[in-house]
């Protein structure tokens, strides 16, 4: 009996103590339950208040854009009543300007008439006459034109980079682009018709050139390719390039420095060569501490340097140059482009002073000129604008004598 009564005795305290051991569980697995119910409970409540946190600021950032909306829409407005206001202004600043033309001026015995006959003043005596007279021959030249308006505008087309130059041989009518402001190859065409109905430049004659040109300083005349070359920072070179042979006639050292911008709104370009009636010119800066745009007067065949002037137009805020009958007329501009505006003039004759003409704006256009080059048989001016291909046509007066 002893030995059954100690069985039963153990097999009660093992069962009462399995008891104990799963009821801790069931109550450590319901308090885990209770917690995670807790936490699940906060996690709601946050969510609740985040998306309700989310709602208020839904609505105020749609009330705050719509509000932005209605400014813009009224800034927006006011924008294009300002740009129609402008546009209109513009207009009938370009018809003044159309009715008003450069007045030109002499030295003190002399001025100038628009009827085209010479004259002198009437109460002097006939030798002062004639040496006024004879004065007036030594300093006037055979072109007698000064630039009095831009008749029109056509925008041809836009090829190539932002900068650059094109223009056309005053004797023929083959078109010549320089695409970019460095290079060894430039484009012809065989007229602006052509160029203007072609896809870009893959149909044009590619001439090579013996050397880089440098800069939108070139320029086509009677046959020749007159360019600027810079071989090392000290050397500025003006190369004269036959188109029809392809061969180099000459090369004549220039005494500039090379740092020294002629325009400072256009970095790339040292010197630039310009062709008119009288034959080519080359404006220049002689130092970079020199205020002044410079001009020279060289002889197209021997490139040799026959005049040099002090122009008293600033470089600064310059952005190109063209010569007309020998009238430099200077192209001015801001640092964030807008309009173009000629607003310096020099006469080699002395026949027309900056002072007295009145300014002379652009039209209106994309940027600020990389280029301008006069064309003196069609009296046109062949722009480069951020890529644009610009035609400008001229009006001119005569300079004449009072």
């Amino acid at each position: 009996m002893k030995p059954v009564l100690l069985f039963l005795v153990s097999t009660a305290w093992t069962l009462t103590g399995a008891q104990y051991y799963y009821q801790g569980l069931m109550d450590y697995l319901e308090n885990r339950l209770l917690a995670i119910e807790d936490r699940m409970q906060f996690w709601h409540e946050q969510s609740h208040r985040y998306h309700t946190e989310l709602k208020d600021f839904k609505k105020l950032t749609t009330e705050a854009m719509d509000a932005l909306s209605k400014e813009h829409s009224l800034l927006f407005k006011d924008l294009e009543g300002a740009s129609v206001r402008v546009d209109r202004v513009e207009r009938e600043m370009d018809y003044v300007e159309s009715q008003t033309s450069p007045r030109a001026c002499a030295n003190k015995a002399d001025k100038v008439v628009e009827q085209g006959a010479w004259g002198l003043e009437e109460s002097r005596g006939e030798e002062e006459e004639e040496k006024d007279w004879e004065e007036v021959q030594s300093k006037v030249s055979d072109c007698v034109e000064i630039l009095s308006g831009i008749r029109s505008v056509k925008i041809l087309k836009r090829v190539g980079s932002p900068k650059g130059m094109w223009t056309r041989d005053p004797r023929s009518s083959k078109v010549y682009v320089f695409n970019g402001t460095s290079g060894d190859s430039i484009y012809q065409f065989n007229s602006v018709r052509d160029f203007s109905s072609s896809l870009g430049v893959s149909s044009s004659r590619e001439i090579r050139l013996p050397s880089e040109f440098s800069g939108t300083g070139s320029s086509v005349y009677n046959g020749y390719l007159y360019y600027i070359q810079q071989e090392d920072e000290t050397d500025v070179q003006v190369v004269r390039f036959d188109l029809m042979t392809g061969m180099v006639t000459d090369i004549a050292m220039f005494p500039v420095e090379s740092h020294a911008l002629v325009y400072s709104l256009n970095p790339e370009t040292v010197a630039d060569l310009a062709a008119d009636n009288e034959g080519l010119w080359l404006l220049y800066a002689a130092s970079d501490n020199e205020p002044n745009i410079h001009l020279a007067k060289m002889d197209p065949d021997t490139l040799d340097i026959e005049q040099i002037w002090d122009t008293r137009c600033p470089r600064e805020n310059a952005e190109a140059a063209f010569v007309v009958c020998g009238t430099v007329y200077v192209v001015y501009n801001t640092r964030l482009a807008s309009r173009s505006r000629v607003q310096c003039l020099f006469d080699v004759n002395d026949m027309i002073v900056s002072e007295e003409a009145p300014l002379l704006y652009f039209p209106r256009r994309y940027g600020a000129h990389a280029s301008l080059k006069y064309n003196p048989e069609e009296k046109q001016l062949y722009g480069w604008d951020d890529g644009y291909q610009i035609i400008y046509r001229l009006t001119m007066k005569r300079k004449l004598l009072v």
